[in-house]
């Protein structure tokens, strides 16, 4: 029977969510905590990659967190970032977040017209042959965005610019919940070191993207509800209420 379920994810900032909808119906209790934190590297940290921002021609920025570190960096290392410089972004919330550092002009900024695919860029890109891409990642990453570029014959230089850090479980705070939802492989990787004598049993672990169940496959820990593309359904909320309407 479950009655707590863990998000490793901040509180909801309204009232009517998802998560509130699973308490009203399942009568289950949902707590929240952020298993992970970002902290950026320091422009020191940064040059021991040996990486000029400055010598690409372009950005590649998957949120806009990447952004916000990638001006940081250039601004710490006192660099200027010439207003001829393109930035292809995931999407246009990220396109359109650049307005924060940049004037914004379309002829620079670059984003899918649906979606949030890099795949659907990849025209844009090929009418520029001689394009630099500097791809601005965390310390945890996968390779497959690299790998689809790759592929495509567009070559991408992967710079870290901010590390995925573990927060520390409250000591004062049980642990004792039937359902752990994760969302990351940074998730999966803070819950192993905030717990390392911590074993599954019976608890049940729902995670969100093939990262994410790859990394808990690769720690050892079983995956008992999944979601995310490809799966039946689109987000945890919804695959745990199907889990619970089966269980009740």
């Amino acid at each position: 029977m479950v009655h707590k379920i863990l998000f490793s994810q901040p509180r909801p900032t309204t009232e009517h969510n998802p998560y509130s909808r699973l308490t009203e119906q399942f009568g289950v209790q949902c707590d929240f905590y952020q298993f992970i934190h970002i902290e950026g590297l320091t422009a020191r940290e940064f040059r021991l990659q040996r990486i000029n921002p400055l010598e690409y021609s372009a950005v590649i920025l998957n949120s806009k967190l990447s952004a916000d570190h990638y001006f940081r960096l250039c601004e710490e290392m006192r660099l200027n970032v010439p207003e001829e410089m393109h930035y292809y972004c995931v999407s246009e919330q990220v396109g359109l977040y650049l307005q924060k550092y940049i004037q914004y002009r379309k002829r620079r900024v670059f984003f899918p017209e649906t979606g949030n695919r890099f795949e659907d860029l990849l025209p844009t890109m090929h009418r520029r042959p001689n394009e630099t891409y500097l791809m601005v990642l965390s310390d945890i990453h996968t390779q497959d965005q690299i790998n689809m570029f790759a592929s495509n014959n567009i070559e991408v230089k992967p710079a870290v610019m901010y590390r995925t850090v573990t927060t520390p479980w409250p000591e004062d705070k049980p642990f004792d919940y039937d359902i752990i939802a994760l969302f990351t492989p940074a998730g999966v990787k803070a819950l192993r070191e905030n717990f390392p004598e911590w074993r599954q049993g019976k608890t049940l672990i729902a995670a969100f993207g093939e990262g994410t169940i790859r990394a808990l496959d690769e720690t050892g820990f079983r995956t008992d509800i999944k979601a995310g593309p490809g799966q039946e359904f689109a987000s945890l909320p919804m695959a745990i209420a199907d889990y619970l309407e089966k269980n009740r």
